[in-house]
């Protein structure tokens, strides 16, 4: 891979932008939306939604609003495949890798990243968020490195925020406000690289404590509006404030609607995943026994425990101790469902939710 051909196409070439652009933005099956009226859709959420580390983190620990994104929003696919879904822009089958080839025939394409968030289960769907650059990247900035650097790097450094801004009481609670994650550290990534695009596939499911908030979370997810965002990490002065690289916005998505993903006949495949009851009835006997035996001084990596500021008011972010918890909620969550009652959710034995289609607008 020649990194100055990455350079070189991070701005994006401006005589198609408007058409490329708006094509794979608009011709997902998730519509992009309003981002305060994405009902059914995906939107683009105000960085301010989201908390970053702020110029003097590192000696006052206080966050600050994380303002414009270092990356343009570029599109959403909710998909679903037979396999785990991975390497979704080598796919040249891919939709927006198609886009983009079809309108930069001539190789002088723009630099897109992904990130593809493949959930855990028997159905193999995948949440891929797209976004592209508009600027040459500074050189030693932290986007630099991350490019250049080796996998030991990008999994130290490559940070998801996660907020359930609608949902069940119980899917929030166990969510948490603002959840932090170093991804590379909680999750196993894997990091497909093209002189004209990054993805990171993030396989959820190797992460007994993310698998068991995602099966919680996945029945209700015709009710939830989640907003995530990546971020560089800054660990130094030199490198803060932080900034993001790009945020989303899902709301009300129906599994239903999910496209069918059409593998590329040389691309990767995951045959061996097994179905998620056995991986996550398994990795709970874990960690209950890790509950009950403890080992000394020992979490699970990527969570982060810190104590944070947040315009001065003390913030405990999620971590590992939250994992039992979040277990628990989960066995109550497959014992019952809930209804939608006063503030929080009583128990009922019917499925409250209501019917969602998969109507376009626009």
């Amino acid at each position: 891979m020649s990194l100055y051909l990455i350079w070189n196409h991070m701005a994006i070439p401006g005589d198609s932008e408007h058409q490329w652009i708006e094509r794979v933005k608009s011709e997902g099956a998730v519509p992009l939306l309003d981002p305060y009226n994405c009902s059914n859709g995906w939107a683009s959420p105000p960085g301010e939604c989201f908390m970053v580390r702020g110029p003097k983190y590192l000696t006052t620990k206080v966050k600050i609003p994380g303002g414009e994104s270092l990356l343009k929003p570029l599109g959403f696919d909710w998909i679903k495949g037979s396999t785990k879904i991975t390497e979704v822009l080598k796919n040249r089958k891919s939709r927006v890798r198609k886009v983009i080839d079809e309108a930069f025939p001539n190789g002088d394409k723009p630099f897109v990243w992904a990130f593809n968030l493949q959930v855990p289960g028997k159905e193999n769907y995948s949440a891929v968020a797209y976004f592209v650059g508009t600027e040459p990247i500074p050189e030693g900035s932290l986007m630099d490195q991350f490019l250049k650097g080796d996998d030991g790097f990008r999994n130290s450094r490559l940070k998801l925020i996660a907020n359930i801004v609608k949902g069940p009481w119980i899917v929030r609670k166990a969510v948490g406000e603002q959840a932090v994650c170093i991804i590379g550290r909680a999750l196993s990534c894997k990091y497909c690289f093209d002189e004209q695009f990054l993805e990171v596939d993030v396989d959820i499911g190797s992460s007994m404590v993310a698998s068991a908030i995602v099966h919680l979370a996945f029945g209700y997810i015709s009710m939830l509006t989640v907003d995530l965002a990546f971020v560089i990490e800054g660990q130094s002065e030199s490198e803060l404030p932080e900034r993001l690289l790009g945020a989303l916005r899902f709301s009300d998505l129906n599994p239903a609607c999910a496209s069918l993903y059409e593998p590329s006949p040389l691309g990767s495949t995951d045959n061996l995943q097994s179905s998620l009851p056995t991986r996550l009835w398994k990795s709970i006997g874990q960690g209950f026994s890790q509950l009950l035996h403890p080992v000394p001084g020992a979490q699970e990596n990527g969570f982060t425990s810190d104590t944070a500021h947040v315009n001065g008011t003390s913030e405990l972010k999620e971590g590992c101790e939250d994992s039992k918890k979040w277990i628990l909620n989960l066995l109550i969550a497959d014992s019952v469902t809930f209804t939608n009652e006063s503030d929080g959710y009583g128990i009922s034995g019917q499925d409250p939710r209501p019917p969602v289609t998969c109507k376009r607008k626009g």
